[in-house]
């Protein structure tokens, strides 16, 4: 399936008025294809304690580093972490290996 993603940066920390730490978030739409892991990626991943869900392929120009990927926008948005990344040879795209998260990244895909 192809459709856009949210590649989310954490850019900056600072404290909010009760003096809890927040992160400042750089947020990018770009287009990108979206698939379910394989079966031995889910076993090979699984085996060293990850969770495994998806994989997207983007152009690697659309690529900076960000660790968080969001799916989705609204109620319906879900956050996950790049757990690893792949150059296929002879490509100019990039394969992010997403699992899902919980807790930090579920509460700010909520409120942005």
């Amino acid at each position: 399936m192809d459709g856009e993603i949210i590649l989310v940066k954490e850019s900056s920390y600072y404290d909010d008025s009760i003096g809890q730490c927040l992160t400042q978030e750089e947020k990018r739409k770009v287009w990108a294809s979206i698939q379910t892991v394989t079966r031995s990626e889910w076993w090979d991943a699984g085996q060293r304690g990850l969770q495994p869900q998806l994989v997207v392929t983007t152009p690697m120009v659309n690529y900076e580093g960000e660790e968080i990927v969001q799916i989705g926008t609204g109620e319906n948005a879900k956050r996950y972490g790049v757990y690893r990344v792949y150059f296929p040879n002879d490509s100019d795209m990039i394969e992010l290996y997403l699992e899902g998260k919980a807790g930090e990244y579920a509460e700010k895909s909520k409120s942005g």
